[in-house]
């Protein structure tokens, strides 16, 4: 355990936080819209604050090391948790679609042609020439591949998030660690979320509403990183929810109304997520082994 806990987490939350809004301000100044590949690529260097934040306390102020840090795979006897991790996304916007449908919010746009109008308005999208057929099969396709290559850039952030703060900022108490460790991480998204990155329609709303949206992504890969004993598994779950999730919510409703309600960090997918969070926590499954 940490030598000076408190001053570990001071520490952290300086570098998190400091780091990262100072490379999402650059983007923002130099007048790139949050949808532009130049700011997606600029503020990359950001995600990573929450590991350097992790590595630097771990190694140098609290020097405890990082025999509990989860950076083994840990797959034998987990593939399950793993499998749950890449493929929850694509089930909960699954719902999302269904709860949309249902309450009369938003059309999905299977044949993608609503999307395909909104990147490139005015010119004939080479999404377009796919078979109508095959075009959204084509995205779940692509989804699941990126999920599994991006891994690695979302550990920039578990290996923070989850492999330092949630299992030491309330330590004994996991459940509130993941709430409290939820509330911090949509706080640091403030700065992208103001210039539009989530709500781009909602910007206001939607920092009030984004925070409720990762506490239940921290009672999730929380879960998955006690069960494994591995920041990986809440780091493919991390990349699942944005190459999955949030990419295939995005093809099929943008352009459409209700964002706020029909993205995967939308009003709707709290329904899902909140029913697999329940499960969690009634089952005890957030207790560590033993306890």
């Amino acid at each position: 355990m940490a030598n000076s806990p408190i001053k570990g987490i001071v520490v952290y939350f300086v570098i998190a936080f400091g780091m990262a809004w100072v490379f999402w301000t650059i983007p923002m100044l130099m007048g790139y819209s949050a949808r532009s590949g130049v700011f997606q690529l600029a503020i990359l260097p950001g995600a990573f604050a929450p590991a350097v934040a992790a590595i630097v306390v771990r190694k140098w102020v609290t020097r405890e090391g990082f025999a509990d840090a989860g950076l083994r795979l840990n797959l034998r006897g987990n593939g399950s948790y793993y499998l749950a991790a890449w493929l929850l996304p694509a089930a909960v916007t699954a719902i999302i679609v269904i709860l949309a449908m249902a309450f009369g919010v938003s059309r999905p746009d299977f044949p993608l042609e609503r999307v395909a109008a909104a990147t490139m308005p005015g010119v004939e999208n080479p999404l377009l020439k796919i078979p109508r057929g095959i075009r959204f099969p084509m995205a779940v396709a692509q989804g699941l591949i990126v999920a599994i290559i991006a891994t690695p850039v979302l550990w920039g952030e578990e290996f923070g998030w989850r492999g330092y703060l949630q299992v030491r900022l309330l330590a004994r108490r996991p459940l509130l660690a993941a709430v409290a460790t939820g509330l911090i991480w949509g706080v640091w998204h403030y700065p992208i979320n103001l210039r539009g990155y989530n709500f781009p329609d909602n910007r206001i709303l939607g920092l009030f509403l984004f925070p409720l949206w990762t506490v239940l992504l921290s009672i999730i890969f929380g879960w998955l990183r006690l069960r494994t004993g591995s920041t990986w598994a809440a780091s493919l779950a991390h990349a699942a929810t944005n190459a999955i999730g949030g990419s295939l919510t995005s093809v099929l409703f943008m352009g459409g109304p209700n964002w706020i309600w029909v993205s995967y960090a939308g009003i709707l997918s709290w329904i899902p997520l909140g029913a697999v969070c329940a499960w969690i926590i009634w089952s005890g499954q957030l207790r560590p082994e033993g306890a």
